[in-house]
Formats: structure tokens, sequence, C-alpha cells
């Protein structure tokens, strides 16, 4: 049988999720901003570093590498288009990591917009089983994609457009609706009273809030979401919503005639909350 692969969402720093992927043995760390709680989870599970991802240049998402580097001598996987120091195999869109003694692999897209050369990593595992005489439901796909895709939210614009980032987010709505979101931040909370304010009338957010209010009150994550249930409750991936549009226009006095425009004045006002 194939080793179970394990996901668990390290908290770091004030309100980062360093992801961690694993099985019995080796693991994968990604976007390790601090490497205290890196160090610490290795230890108490017996588990071998094997590799470093990272998905874009900011600290508090490469701040551990150093660290880490100086205890395990692992491969770091990078964005090819930014200037990160430690990566040793830099990667763009298409390529594929496969990380050692783990039996899973990751293919790279490119979703600039939150920085110029953001990427992701995304895992999808469709090989069945070798001598099964039954197909088995292969298991749902796994996206890590740093600060580019929250839970009822996006990330801000520091160097790329918005033209850019709706692009990078519409590249990730047209992921397999199962696809596990594993963002690197726990905003869930604070996007939600936007998200809220934007569309004032979605019943599926306020069962949404109810929901991560009662997990973040047991000081247990909210993430990972999926990638239909944002489809629902993010209003970043709802830019096509006439009413959300019609909401925009009123709330902020401004034509909002298309996707793009709404993307951008919404980014703009959030930014401002």
């Amino acid at each position: 049988m194939s080793p179970t692969i394990k996901y668990t969402a390290l908290p770091a720093l004030q309100t980062n999720y360093i992801w961690i992927v694993s099985d019995e043995r080796n693991a994968v760390a990604i976007d390790p901003g601090d490497a205290a709680p890196v160090k610490a989870l290795l230890t108490e599970s017996g588990l071998q570093l094997s590799a470093i991802l990272l998905t874009h240049h900011h600290h508090d998402h490469v701040g551990g590498v150093a660290n880490l580097l100086g205890e395990y001598d692992v491969p770091v996987y990078g964005p090819a288009y930014e200037l990160i120091e430690w990566i040793t195999h830099p990667v763009r869109e298409g390529d594929i990591v496969c990380p050692n003694k783990l039996p899973i692999q990751f293919t790279v897209l490119d979703i600039p917009g939150h920085t110029r050369g953001h990427i992701a990593f995304f895992q999808d595992e469709k090989r069945e089983a070798k001598g099964d005489k039954q197909r088995r439901e292969p298991p749902p796909p796994h996206l890590f994609c740093g600060d580019t895709l929250f839970a009822s939210g996006c990330g801000r614009l520091f160097e790329g457009t918005p033209q850019q980032m709706l692009a990078s987010l519409d590249k990730l709505a047209a992921l397999p609706d199962t696809t596990y979101v594993h963002c690197a931040h726990e905003y869930t909370l604070a996007n939600l009273r936007f998200a809220l304010m934007c569309e004032p009338n979605n019943a599926e957010l306020y069962a949404w809030q109810h929901k991560a209010q009662a997990l973040r009150d047991y000081n247990q994550p909210t993430v990972p979401t999926t990638i239909g249930y944002e489809k629902q409750v993010n209003p970043f991936l709802r830019v096509d919503n006439l009413a959300l549009q019609q909401r925009l226009a009123h709330l902020l006095s401004v034509p909002v005639n298309d996707r793009l425009t709404a993307f951008t004045v919404m980014r703009k006002w959030k930014d401002q909350c």
C-alpha cells in the first residue's frame, strides 16, 4: 500500500501557516518563515526534512530557510523570476517537483500579482495502485498558493497588476472543485467580514462565518478550504456576479461594468479596510 500523506498547518509568526507535507518518515516544508516550529515538529514526529518549497520572496515566507539549511542539506525549490538566495532549483510554470524520498509530485503554476514572480505548487495524484482489480477513487488535489488565494479573500498587490492577479485567480479557480487550498495565512475571519460587506445576501457566508469563528475559538485553523467552496464564499472569485458588481458600484460610487473593474475597485476597497 502507498504511504499515507499528511498535511499539517504549522502556525508561525503572527498569522502564518507553514505547510508540512509528510509521510511516516520524510517531510517537505512549504514557505518556512520561521525555522523553530519546523524543527520542533520534525523532532517530535521523528521526521526527516527532504525539501523546502517557496512560493515567493517575502520574509515571512523565507525567513527560516537559512536556519533550516544550517541543519538539513536539502534542495530548495522556488520561483525562477524572484531573487531568493537559497534557491537551488528555480522553477516556473509547468515544471514538476519531485521531493526526495516522498511519493508525491507537484506541478508549478505561475501566479503573479501579490509579487511579480509568485508561484504555486499543485499536487494531483491520479495514479491507480498497481494490481488493484477495482478502480479506486483518486485522492483530491492539493494546492499550496502562498499569498495569492486566501479563504474568502486574496492577497494584496504589492508588485503585480490587477490584471495579473485576476488572471492568476482565474487559473486557480479553473482547478478541480475538490482541490484543497492550503493558503499561508489565518485571515479568514477578517476576510469574511469584508465579504459580507460585498455580499450581505449571501447566506453561505453567514454559515461559514459561524463555523470559522467556532474553529478560531478553539485555536483551530480555518484552512484548508476548497476551490469549489471558494467559488461560493470568496468575492474575488465572484467578480462575474452581477449583483456583486451592482453593489460595488452603489457603495463606491463608481461605474462597475466588467469583472476586471469589479476586482480592481474591490481590492482597493479591501486595502483601506
